[in-house]
């Protein structure tokens, strides 16, 4: 009996080892198909499973099997993490409506071939960058035929993660923007179109917030900042109270108004259809003297006391205030109240870049387009993962490395 009750045991003990061992490889070959599927978004080959289940049994974090989801040169579907995911990822910033459904542009473009570069994503907001095709017909400031016909050659002849095909370059050497007045996406010919056209030009500040920093206007509203740059046309008594301005209006103002005059030699030049028009820039740069587009100066009897924009210098009042909190970096040109100051897009650009919130801005889009969920929505394990990923992305700005962490947290258990 003895004898018969030990060997039972040891049956039992091995059949548990076993099924356990089983279930471990199980539940890593889901992880593994789970990760492909979030960041390429195509099923993947039994290969590719199989060598990112391997991977997840040496480094059970998901790095490994992250990173090998989106390496072209071992994952053929990876070429998908580049002309889907990242493509739709990025789509939404390029227009007022947000949307996804619109053709590839030099915007998406760039966004594709900073993350595949492995670059400073901070560059996205001021360098003298443009990423564009190989093929033809060649770039044109006044249509989009470039990229369609990019994006109609399919994931195959058009493979974005191929430097063949998606060809680094500058705006200087592709648009003929000067050096200085280039400002990453802002100044390509996609976001003009968005955001300069019309208007006053104070949409290209507002969506630069929304897309870059995760942050409407309304909760960065702070009445007590210095109201010296709210423009002419914005009336001081709407509706014949002043009180509305001075607890409502000003809050937005005196921070907007005080950034956006670095877009002051910015238009967007079209007749009939925006979409057949391009990006005009009449700084010191292009123009004797310069001249300040006429959008900036309109409805000057609103309030003729406001603020007149004669340049294109900016200030940023929410360095002090309540907005400190979007942790902004280190000043270079503040003035004796500690606002950092500056002239043109560019300058603008790297003071929004180098703030807190546009690197955790970066990963929780990310969360959402990989985990499907915001981090913030669970409390616990996604805000500390957060955090750490932040941190991490601060020390090198590169967007794969987020991609690949955020979709290893993303693995499942």
């Amino acid at each position: 009996m003895g004898i018969k009750y030990k060997l039972s045991l040891v049956l039992v003990t091995i059949t548990v080892l076993l099924s356990q061992s089983l279930w471990a490889t199980d539940e890593q070959r889901r992880q593994a198909k789970r990760i492909h599927d979030r960041l390429t978004g195509v099923p993947a080959t039994n290969t590719a499973i199989d060598d990112m289940e391997f991977r997840l049994g040496s480094d059970p974090t998901g790095r490994s099997a992250a990173q090998y989801a989106i390496d072209t040169a071992l994952n053929p579907n990876a070429r998908y993490f580049y002309n889907v995911t990242l493509k739709n990822f990025s789509a939404p910033w390029t227009n007022e409506e947000q949307t996804v459904f619109t053709p590839l542009n030099d915007y998406t473009a760039t966004v594709i071939g900073l993350v595949r570069d492995n670059a400073d994503f901070r560059r996205l907001l001021y360098d003298n960058v443009i990423y564009h095709g190989a093929n033809s017909p060649a770039y044109s400031n006044s249509d989009n035929n470039h990229y369609e016909a990019l994006e109609a050659l399919g994931p195959v002849a058009g493979d974005l993660s191929n430097p063949a095909v998606l060809v680094a370059d500058t705006q200087t050497n592709v648009t003929g923007l000067p050096g200085t007045a280039t400002a990453g996406a802002i100044t390509t010919r996609a976001g003009a179109m968005a955001f300069f056209s019309d208007g006053t030009n104070r949409a290209m500040f507002r969506f630069t917030m929304m897309n870059h920093m995760c942050t409407d206007l309304e909760p960065l509203k702070d009445v007590s900042r210095t109201p010296d740059r709210v423009r002419q046309d914005v009336s001081r008594s709407p509706g014949g109270d002043s009180r509305i301005f001075l607890n409502s209006c000003i809050g937005c103002h005196a921070g907007m108004d005080g950034m956006a005059g670095a877009f002051a030699y910015y238009e967007w030049d079209y007749t009939n259809d925006k979409t057949d028009g391009s990006l005009t820039y009449t700084g010191p740069e292009t123009t004797t003297p310069p001249v300040v587009s006429q959008k900036h100066l309109i409805n000057p009897d609103n309030f003729e006391p406001g603020y007149q924009i004669s340049d294109d210098s900016w200030v940023n009042y929410w360095r002090n205030g309540q907005n400190w909190l979007l942790g902004w970096g280190t000043a270079v040109n503040p003035d004796t109240r500690g606002n950092e100051t500056g002239n043109g897009a560019k300058s603008l650009g790297q003071e929004l870049a180098n703030s807190n919130a546009f690197a955790q801005c970066q990963v929780d889009k990310v969360f959402k387009a990989v985990c499907l969920r915001g981090p913030t929505e669970f409390f616990g394990a996604d805000r500390a993962a957060r955090d750490s990923i932040v941190t991490a992305f601060k020390t090198t700005y590169n967007m794969r490395d987020v991609f690949t962490d955020v979709a290893a947290h993303c693995k499942g258990n």
